[in-house]
C-alpha cells in the first residue's frame, strides 16, 4: 500500500542490437508493472512485412498494450519529428494514468528524440516531411549545391556539416525555411539552455535504460539463425507480396526500385532484389537458386553489419560525452539463454523497482567515458589538403592526421615533389 501511494513511475527505455530480446524483456517489464509498450523502430510503424521487421507477433502483443506499431502505409513518410509528436503524448498520458510507459526499439534517434528536448517544435508549427517544406526541386539538387546555399544563408552550420551529408543540409535549410531563423542559433541556445554540447536536456528527470548487451559471436550466430527462420515463416513469400503490389508498377513504368522510402528500407528489399525480380520458372532454376542464396548470405551478413552499427551508435551517443545530461544506463548480458531470469528479468525488476520508489539501486549504472569520439553540435569541419578529405570536429581530424593512410599519401605526395624537382633540375642544367 505505502509502494502504491509513494510511487513515481519511471519512463523505461530497452535498447540494444537486433536479436538481443529487447521485445521479450518489454514484456516481462510491462507485464510486471502493468506497463505498455511504445514501439521506437522506423519500419515497424508501417503495416505490413510483419517478419520482415520483425514485429512483435500478434500473441505478444495481446500480453500488453503497443503503440505506434502499423500505424502507416507501406510508402508513407514519416520523420523523426512525427514520431516525437506522436510519442510524447502517449509518454504522458501513460504516466499521468499511473501506468508505466515502456519505449523498446532499435531506431535509436527515435530515442534520442523522447529522451532529450532536441529541436524543440512549437505545436502550432507544421511538422516537417521530406518534400513539404523546401521548393520541389531543392531534394534533387546535388550535396555540394546544396552545402553552397547553407554556406550563403548559415555558414556557422555549414562548417559543421559534411558537403556530403545531403540528408543533414536540407534539414537545415528545412528548419531555416521554416523558423525564420538559423538552425545554428537554434543549437546554439539550447546547448546553453542544457549547458552540453551534443543538444537539449532531459525531457524527463525519472528514467531508466536498459542496454541489452550480448557476445558478438553469439550474436552473429543468433543473427544467421534468425534470417533461417525468417525464411521458414515465409520472409519470401512476404516480400514478393510487396514487391508485386507496391514496387512492380514502378518497374513497369521504367524506373529503378525505390529502396530509400517507407518500409522499402527494410533490410531484405534491397538484398533480394534480384531474385525478386525473376519469372516463376527463373526462380526455380539453378540460376534462381543461387541467387536466392547469395541474397540469404547477403541479408545475413548486412544484418550483422546493422547489430555493430547499432552497437557502436549506442556506445557513442549514450556514454561518450561527459558533458551531456544522460539517464541511468544499465547493461544486461543476454549472451546466454539459459540465464536470462538471474542476468536480465530480476536484474530489470529490481531497477524499475527502485526507481518507482526513488530508493537507490544496488545495481551500478554504466559510467560515462571521457572521450570525445562523437561530433558534438558545435564543431566545425575541417579539410585535409593533402588528401582532400573533410572531417567534422578537431578531434576526427587529429584522428586522420596521425592515421597511416594519411602519413603514407604525405610521404608519396613529398616523394613525388622531390623527383620532381629532380628532374627540373636535370633539365635546367642541360
Amino acid at each position: 500500500m505505502g509502494l502504491k501511494m509513494s510511487r513515481k513511475l519511471p519512463l523505461v527505455v530497452i535498447l540494444g542490437p537486433t536479436g538481443s530480446g529487447k521485445t521479450k524483456l518489454s514484456l516481462e517489464v510491462a507485464t510486471k508493472f502493468g506497463g505498455e509498450i511504445i514501439g521506437a523502430d522506423s519500419m515497424q510503424v508501417y503495416r505490413g512485412l510483419n517478419i520482415a521487421s520483425a514485429k512483435a507477433t500478434e500473441e505478444e502483443q495481446a500480453v500488453a498494450p503497443h503503440h505506434l506499431i502499423n500505424i502507416l502505409e507501406p510508402d508513407q513518410l514519416f520523420t523523426v519529428l512525427e514520431y516525437r509528436n506522436r510519442a510524447v503524448p502517449i509518454i504522458e498520458d501513460l504516466l499521468k494514468s499511473d501506468k508505466l510507459p515502456v519505449v523498446v526499439g532499435g531506431t535509436n534517434y527515435y530515442i534520442e528524440s523522447l529522451l532529450w528536448r532536441i529541436l524543440v517544435q512549437n505545436p502550432e508549427e507544421k511538422v516537417l516531411t521530406q518534400t513539404g517544406m523546401l521548393p520541389s526541386n531543392q531534394h534533387e539538387l546535388a550535396s555540394s549545391v546544396l552545402h553552397e546555399q547553407l554556406k550563403r544563408l548559415d555558414p556557422a552550420m555549414a562548417r559543421r556539416l559534411h558537403p556530403n551529408n545531403k540528408r543533414k543540409i536540407l534539414r537545415s535549410l528545412e528548419i531555416l525555411h521554416q523558423r525564420g531563423k538559423k538552425h545554428s542559433e537554434i543549437i546554439d541556445e539550447q546547448c546553453q539552455t542544457s549547458m552540453s554540447t551534443s543538444g537539449g536536456g532531459l525531457r524527463y528527470d525519472n528514467a531508466v535504460v536498459f542496454w541489452l548487451q550480448c557476445d558478438q559471436d553469439v550474436l552473429n550466430k543468433r543473427l544467421d539463425d534468425r534470417v533461417d527462420k525468417m525464411i521458414e515463416e515465409g520472409l519470401l513469400e512476404e516480400l514478393l507480396h510487396f514487391h508485386k503490389v507496391y514496387n512492380q508498377q514502378r518497374l513497369l513504368e521504367g524506373g529503378p526500385p525505390d529502396y530509400t522510402k517507407g518500409i522499402f528500407q527494410s533490410i531484405g528489399f534491397k538484398e533480394f532484389h534480384s531474385y525478386l525480380i525473376l519469372s516463376e520458372a527463373e526462380k526455380t532454376s539453378e540460376v534462381g537458386r543461387k541467387l536466392l542464396q547469395l541474397a540469404i548470405d547477403e541479408l545475413k551478413m548486412v544484418t550483422r553489419r546493422y547489430a555493430r552499427k547499432q552497437i557502436k551508435w549506442m556506445s557513442n551517443r549514450f556514454l561518450s560525452r561527459k558533458d551531456r545530461q544522460v539517464p541511468p544506463i544499465y547493461a544486461l548480458d543476454t549472451s546466454d539463454v539459459a540465464q536470462w531470469t538471474q542476468k536480465v528479468t530480476n536484474p530489470a525488476f529490481r531497477i524499475v523497482e527502485s526507481h518507482i520508489c526513488g530508493t537507490l539501486s544496488t545495481i551500478e549504472p554504466l559510467p560515462m567515458r571521457d572521450t570525445v569520439s562523437v561530433p558534438n553540435l558545435l564543431d566545425d569541419s575541417y579539410l585535409c589538403e593533402v588528401c582532400n578529405r573533410i572531417f567534422v570536429g578537431k578531434h576526427q581530424r587529429d584522428i586522420h592526421m596521425n592515421s597511416r593512410k594519411h602519413r603514407k599519401i604525405l610521404a608519396n605526395k613529398a616523394k613525388q615533389q622531390k623527383l620532381s624537382l629532380a628532374s627540373n633540375e636535370e633539365a635546367c642544367g642541360r
